[in-house]
C-alpha cells in the first residue's frame, strides 16, 4: 500500500502488525515528467489536500448542496488510528484531523479541520472520508477553491488519468488498462479494482490521491496501492484474483479503487447514510444482523 510516511510507521506498529511494513520516505517525489500533460488536460492541484501520511482531496457527490459540510476522500489505511481491520466498518467516529488544502499549483492556501470520520473502510474497497467543520461555500468564499466532483459511473477501460497528489504535489498520468475482480493484500480483499498502465509509477504517500478522469474532468477512483517486488499477495504486493480463483502477479503495477459506489450513500447534509437506496458500501457488522 502507497501509504503511511512519517509518523504513520507507528500507528501501523500499533494495529497488530509484527513489525511496521518497511515504507522509507524519499527524501522527495521523482520528476515523472507528466506535469505538463496533466495541466494540458486541465488537471491541476486545485481541491486537492496534504495529510500527515498521505493525499487526499475535498470532495463533493452530484446532489451535494453549497452549504453542506464538505467531506474529504482519501483512503481507509491513511486514518490516524491505523488500518481498519479486514472485515472493519468505521462509521461516524470523532476526529480532529487536519489537512492542507492546496491550490491549483500546489501551494498551501488553509488548513481545514475534521469533525468526524464519517466512513472509512478496508473491505470491499480503501476509502475515508472525513466530514469537514466548514462547508463548500465557505471554502470557495474564503480560498476561491471548488470541490472535486465524484463521478456517478464507472470508471472506463482505456480513458486517460490523472493521480494528484496533495503529499507529493506531484501529478502522475497514464490510462486505465482494465480492472482487478478480486485485488488481495495482506488480509484484505478489494473488489473491482483500477489497474494502471505502467506509466503511472505512484509512491509512497500517494495513497488517497484522486484519479481525475480526462475527458469528464471527476474523480473516478483513489489510488491505494502497487505491487513493489513481485511477490504473492503480501503487504505491499497485492495480486489480482480472477472468477474462478487464479491468481495473477503484476510487479511494478499500481492499483486504485474505484469510488462511483460512494455517490448513492451521501445523503442530506452530507451524512453518509448506508441504508440510502442504491447504497452498496459494506455496513459495520452490526448493522448487517
Amino acid at each position: 500500500m502507497q501509504k503511511a510516511l512519517a509518523g504513520g510507521l507507528l500507528a501501523l506498529t500499533l494495529v497488530g502488525f509484527g513489525s511496521a511494513p518497511a515504507i522509507a520516505a524519499p527524501d522527495s517525489a521523482p520528476s515523472t515528467g507528466v506535469a505538463g500533460e496533466a495541466a494540458a488536460k486541465g488537471v491541476d492541484f486545485a481541491g486537492t489536500v496534504a495529510l500527515s501520511n498521505c493525499s487526499g482531496s475535498v470532495v463533493r457527490v452530484p446532489q451535494s448542496k453549497a452549504d453542506d459540510p464538505a467531506l474529504v476522500l482519501s483512503n481507509g489505511h491513511c486514518l490516524e488510528s491505523g488500518f481498519p481491520a479486514a472485515g472493519e466498518v468505521i462509521v461516524d467516529q470523532p476526529s480532529t484531523r487536519t489537512f492542507k488544502l492546496l491550490d491549483a499549483k500546489g501551494a498551501e492556501k488553509a488548513t481545514l479541520t475534521a469533525s468526524k470520520v464519517s466512513y472509512a473502510t478496508m473491505t470491499d474497497t480503501d476509502i475515508s472520508l472525513y466530514q469537514l467543520t466548514t462547508s463548500y461555500a465557505d471554502i470557495k468564499k474564503k480560498y476561491g477553491i471548488k470541490a472535486l466532483e465524484i463521478e456517478d459511473d464507472h470508471p472506463v477501460k482505456k480513458r486517460a488519468i490523472t493521480v494528484v497528489s496533495g503529499y507529493w504535489k506531484e501529478t502522475y498520468t497514464c490510462k486505465i488498462d482494465g480492472f482487478a475482480y478480486r485485488l488481495k493484500e495482506g488480509e484484505w480483499t478489494w473488489k473491482d479494482s483500477v489497474r494502471y498502465t505502467p506509466e503511472c509509477q505512484t509512491i509512497g504517500g500517494t495513497s488517497g490521491s484522486p484519479v481525475i478522469d480526462h475527458k469528464t474532468g471527476k474523480v473516478t477512483a483513489v489510488n491505494n496501492t502497487g505491487n513493489e517486488a513481485g511477490e504473492r499477495c503480501t503487504l505491499d504486493n497485492p495480486c489480482e484474483v480472477d472468477r474462478h480463483g487464479n491468481v495473477t502477479v503484476r510487479e511494478g503495477i499500481n492499483y486504485a479503487q474505484q469510488t462511483y459506489g460512494i455517490v448513492p450513500c451521501v445523503g442530506h447534509d452530507s451524512k453518509i447514510d448506508l441504508g440510502r437506496k442504491g447504497c452498496k458500501l459494506p455496513r459495520p457488522a452490526a448493522a448487517q444482523r
